[in-house]
């Protein structure tokens, strides 16, 4: 198995994949906000959230939801800077895996990765963190 990358590149290329994977699931998980809500735990993120309240019309009162879930469409999502959080972090995350999964490449096939485009790759990742 021949590589086109250093020992220098070949540990780059492990640490970008776990931080990569570190960083997307930090994006699907629905743990930044923590707090309470009508006596009820309740977590969000930028397009999950846990524990939210609705509104019951039978009842006319207001209850809590126990259960994890996604906003049902993008405009669902509660403010313009959640909905921004969502295409940038997301973004961040797809580049993120992309150089991560094309470094562990090139510690598979010789002549993949060069120098120039381990500086491009390098400048993707600086942009997708």
């Amino acid at each position: 198995m021949a590589s086109s990358l250093t020992c220098a590149g070949v540990i780059w290329a492990f640490l970008s994949f776990l931080c990569a994977a570190a960083s997307c699931v930090g994006f699907f998980m629905p743990y930044w906000l923590l707090g309470s809500q009508l006596e009820k735990s309740v977590s969000f993120g930028t397009f999950r959230r846990c524990s939210y309240p609705v509104r019951d019309e039978s009842r006319q009162t207001t209850v809590m939801v126990e259960q994890c879930g996604r906003y049902a469409s993008f405009q669902a999502i509660p403010s313009a800077e959640w909905r921004i959080c969502t295409v940038v972090t997301g973004l961040g995350c797809g580049l993120l895996l992309l150089v991560a999964l094309t470094a562990l490449m090139g510690c598979c096939v010789s002549e993949l990765i060069s120098r120039t485009v381990g500086r491009v790759a390098g400048g993707i990742q600086f942009l997708g963190g």
